[in-house]
């Protein structure tokens, strides 16, 4: 029997339904795609993905999981990656795109996102499940409060479906929150047309005090002044959607590089 570890942010998955329905949310070729589950944890989505056609791997760090997944799923043994998916260099590991799923701990699941976002170009399409706060964060449209830095940075790159919510009762322990499944698959942009480190930093200090227009917001980044007239710099950072955050980066570029 492996225990849900707190300072892991397990929580089991009891409902073997939800579990399937979790699973088949993930769009699938004919051709054998690579697919890591991460944090398989007592391998309920792992039954069955291991019906699906696919090669996959398993990455989990709860040292008393490793032997529970190799003993119950032995055609698996030499595909579950004992690390911290964090660390793991997926470039290394993989060769070309891969899919990734999992019931995604609710400590990390943002630093979950930007390591994705960081292999955006190898990740193409993301099946999880977390905790609903952030995934409404994330499928969030401009205008909203809960619009944020994960919203923008992940819908620059990705297009995300809201699938279905979850509650409580069908985890061991129950959480105290409910729980949401979303998918991201990655859109036709093989890259911004900005300096996209450059928009990361727009993007976040526009947010960092998104109650200030963003005229005051993005102040310390030396925004050009034939450019502090235009009414884009009188709304807030929710307003504006990816398109908008692209256009106010190629202007803080054009500025630097006319220096």
């Amino acid at each position: 029997m492996v225990r849900p570890k707190k300072h892991l942010g397990q929580h089991f998955l009891k409902d073997k339904n939800i579990a399937a329905r979790i699973v088949d949310s993930l769009i699938l070729s004919q051709t054998g795609d690579q697919v890591i589950e991460i944090g398989p944890g007592t391998g309920v989505l792992t039954e069955f993905l291991i019906q699906k056609p696919v090669d996959l791997k398993l990455v989990e760090i709860d040292r008393e999981s490793i032997p529970y997944l190799k003993e119950h799923f032995p055609a698996l043994k030499e595909k579950i990656i004992e690390a911290d998916f964090l660390n793991l260099d997926l470039t290394q590991l993989f060769k070309g795109s891969i899919q990734v799923i999992g019931n995604f701990p609710y400590n990390i699941s943002s630093q979950i996102f930007f390591k994705v976002l960081d292999h955006r170009n190898q990740v193409n399409q993301v099946v999880c499940m977390l905790q609903k706060e952030v995934a409404d964060r994330i499928a969030e449209k401009p205008g909203s409060k809960t619009y944020g830095i994960l919203s923008v940075l992940l819908q620059a790159y990705y297009d995300i479906d809201y699938l279905f919510k979850v509650p409580p009762g069908v985890f061991f322990p129950p959480p105290k929150v409910m729980s949401a499944v979303i998918r991201l698959t990655r859109n036709n942009r093989l890259r911004l047309a900005c300096d996209e480190v450059l928009f990361k930093v727009v993007v976040k200090q526009a947010f960092q005090t998104r109650r200030k227009t963003l005229r005051n917001a993005l102040k310390v980044l030396n925004l050009p002044a034939s450019f502090l007239g235009h009414p884009l710099l009188d709304k807030r950072a929710e307003q504006l959607d990816v398109e908008q955050f692209v256009f106010l980066t190629q202007q803080l570029e054009n500025s630097r590089e006319g220096r």
